[in-house]
């Protein structure tokens, strides 16, 4: 089952979102990630397997930010591996999301999404939504988000990361829970 944790303080977000994430390894997952706002860009840590594996995975990189969210991931949509591991985030850069539940209407979201010249690097349903707010993006993040949930069918706990917005988590669920 997936999990995800998020921090915003005075603190390093990093060590606080993987003891969060320790804490949901007893839910049994695949693969686990982070992402950081750090200097208003957005850095991605993921891999497969357990959170130790990205403890070491991130061993070496600059991880000083103080806002950032965690996911642990049990594959819904595509094979676990590193790819499809969550955090996902937009072509550009600008948008991080994690995600938990089924999008059931992401094949012709991500075929619209491919005809308007988005790459797709995982199998998942979520990085179809991460495309979608690259697409729906003009400078309000409420009103992305929004014009975002009202194209997808299915449930969902999302978190997402704007890199110009380096102050905010933004949170919205439907069907699954968010606390």
């Amino acid at each position: 089952m997936c999990g995800i944790v998020g921090y915003i303080g005075p603190k390093e977000a990093c060590p606080i979102l993987i003891n969060g994430l320790k804490r949901l390894e007893y839910r049994g997952y695949d693969s686990a990630g982070i992402a950081l706002i750090h200097n208003n860009n957005i850095q991605v840590y993921k891999c497969k397997g357990r959170v130790q594996d990205l403890e070491h995975h991130m061993e070496l990189e600059d991880t000083s930010a103080t806002i950032g969210m965690g996911h642990t991931r049990w594959a819904t949509h595509g094979e676990p591996n590193d790819a499809n591991a969550h955090p996902h985030t937009s072509m550009n850069g600008l948008f991080s999301i994690v995600h938990n539940g089924i999008i059931e209407n992401y094949i012709p979201l991500k075929k619209k999404m491919q005809d308007k010249g988005y790459q797709f690097i995982s199998e998942t349903d979520t990085e179809v939504l991460a495309h979608l707010l690259d697409y729906y993006y003009k400078g309000n993040p409420l009103e992305a988000i929004t014009k975002v949930l009202h194209r997808v069918e299915g449930s969902y706990a999302l978190g997402i990361m704007f890199a110009d917005q380096p102050d905010k988590i933004f949170a919205a669920r439907k069907d699954s829970p968010l606390i």
